[in-house]
């Protein structure tokens, strides 16, 4: 049997306004407005809703109407050291160690996790979901990590894999593999 994975990235919040590395801030829920809530995990409310353990996650899956599980795999890239400093205040500080980052998926210097470590968690949850459909609020470095390994592509793609706020992936699994699916508009 088939599972049908809608993966939904969390909703706008302070940290993506300022390109920071997020820690457990909540959504802005001024952002919201104008989104049609129930209509981004409609085809899927019927099956498994699942989330990442933080806020961010838990507040946008309530905004659907998802009554979602909180699943560790599904949390966001563990920053380490660079956790809610900006982009560019780490470039300034340590330009050597995001240069290390972005160019190599095993590098991890900020002390957290690497892409290559991303990818691996996001494969092995993957590989244990059950057939059936399934929603999951999460972040982007999931989704991203989650394309990757469907498509089975050299983890430095991982960058090359843009995931806006509230925006929408979908895969389709069956014994092991896993495909991306292109839905049509509606």
């Amino acid at each position: 049997m088939t599972t049908r994975l809608l993966l939904i990235c969390h909703a706008f919040t302070a940290a993506t306004a300022a390109a920071s590395f997020p820690g457990d801030e909540p959504v802005e829920e001024r952002r919201l407005h104008g989104h049609c809530e129930g209509s981004l995990a409609a085809p899927y409310t019927d099956g498994l809703a699942l989330r990442g353990p933080e806020l961010r996650c838990a507040q946008t899956a309530d905004w659907l109407g998802l009554a979602a599980e909180p699943v560790p795999q599904l949390g966001d890239c563990d920053f380490g050291g660079w956790r809610g400093r900006t982009l560019a205040d780490v470039q300034a500080a340590d330009p050597e160690g995001v240069s290390r980052w972005l160019g190599d998926p095993t590098a991890a210097p900020h002390g957290g996790e690497s892409v290559v470590d991303v990818v691996a968690r996001v494969g092995e949850w993957l590989a244990g979901l059950a057939a059936g459909r399934v929603v999951a609020v999460t972040h982007p470095s999931v989704i991203r990590a989650a394309v990757v390994h469907t498509l089975g592509t050299w983890p430095g793609a991982f960058w090359r894999i843009d995931v806006e706020p509230l925006s929408r992936a979908e895969l389709t699994g069956r014994g092991g593999r896993w495909n991306l699916r292109l839905a049509a508009a509606v």
